[in-house]
């Protein structure tokens, strides 16, 4: 692909090349080799940038100019993801059902559909057009789910749960299963409480391999559109999540989190049950948030709090020993 024909599919500007460079590939700037197209967005990669062997470097608008062909993006990021998507030819499943396939006769699938092998889909399920459905993909019962539903082998659906249009689920994600809630009786044994609610997840949600949206006891547990779910991600039973909200690997939300639009959970991110997370909140890795984080503020450690107070406390962690040292000498 020539190099001014991508300069124009991704609107960035073209510096120090010929579009007539042919470009073969992509790669990162430390792997890059002649051919091929790489990308710099943090300043810190400034110095593998100057020596990378790439032929083209994507670079922010500001970037300091380099000695090979640049192409100017105000995304420097999203313009390499997209670039991507020039070389690297996903798989493409053509419409079909395979013989081992298990469709209840009342279940309604759109056109075009492409059913793997040992997929399951029970009773009153509604699929709708253009779907792809991998191996042992397990629908249960009443699940809705719209158009371009695209799950992974051994992903599963379960009942009653609804899934907009564009849903992906990667391998083993699991929509709808059981809450975890328990009441002890008179006789202190744990009883199990009925998780009757379902899981509504909106459209162009993503879920990654092995998270869990368990479904709620009474209401709903909710997904909003353009949500992006990490591997390993816990969504408690009655929690609900915002528009275009991240939540990355291993983030766990205890019951009846409600958390905004626009927030990025880091990995390993905890909250407690019951709690509020604004719009725009940021918590870095490894946060634990036990109480309510009002709107776009930004928070770390355990118990979460001000990320620039966290950061200087921290400093002042590693100077306790020094400290006390020095306390002691006024005993």
């Amino acid at each position: 692909m020539k190099l001014g024909q991508i300069a124009s599919s991704l609107g960035a500007q073209l510096e120090n090349g010929s579009p007539d460079t042919e470009i073969s590939g992509v790669a990162g700037i430390e792997e890059a080799t002649e051919g091929q197209l790489t990308f710099v967005a943090n300043p810190r990669y400034a110095a593998a940038a100057k020596v990378t062997k790439a032929s083209v470097v994507i670079i922010a608008a500001d970037f300091p100019a380099l000695p090979m062909a640049m192409l100017r993006s105000k995304e420097p990021y999203l313009a390499f993801a997209r670039a991507i998507e020039f070389f690297y030819q996903a798989p493409s499943y053509v419409p079909g059902i395979h013989p081992t396939t298990v469709v209840h006769q009342s279940a309604r699938v759109g056109a075009n559909a492409h059913l793997g092998p040992y997929v399951v889909i029970d009773e009153d399920v509604e699929i709708g057009d253009d779907a792809v459905l991998l191996a042992h993909v397990v629908v249960y019962r009443g699940a809705k789910i719209g158009k371009k539903f695209f799950a992974h082998s051994h992903a599963v659906v379960r009942e009653h749960c609804q899934l907009g249009d564009s849903v992906v689920l990667q391998n083993g994600a699991i929509i709808g299963g059981d809450g975890f809630g328990f009441a002890k009786d008179e006789k202190g044994r744990w009883q199990k409480i009925l998780q009757s609610g379902p899981a509504i997840i909106g459209d162009r949600v993503e879920v990654q391999s092995n998270a869990c949206i368990d479904r709620a006891s009474i209401g709903q547990t909710s997904v909003a559109s353009g949500a992006k779910i990490d591997n390993l991600v816990q969504v408690g039973h009655g929690s609900s999540v915002g528009e275009n909200t991240l939540l990355c690997a291993q983030v766990g939300l205890a019951g009846s989190t409600e958390v905004g639009e626009n927030v990025i959970l880091a990995g390993q991110v905890g909250v407690a049950g019951h709690c509020k997370i604004g719009d725009g909140v940021i918590a870095t890795a490894q946060s634990g948030i036990p109480n309510d984080v009002p709107a776009k503020a930004v928070v770390s450690g355990y118990p979460a709090i001000d990320n620039k107070l966290w950061l200087r406390c921290v400093a002042i962690f590693n100077r306790l020993p020094e400290i006390a040292k020095t306390l002691r000498r006024f005993k």
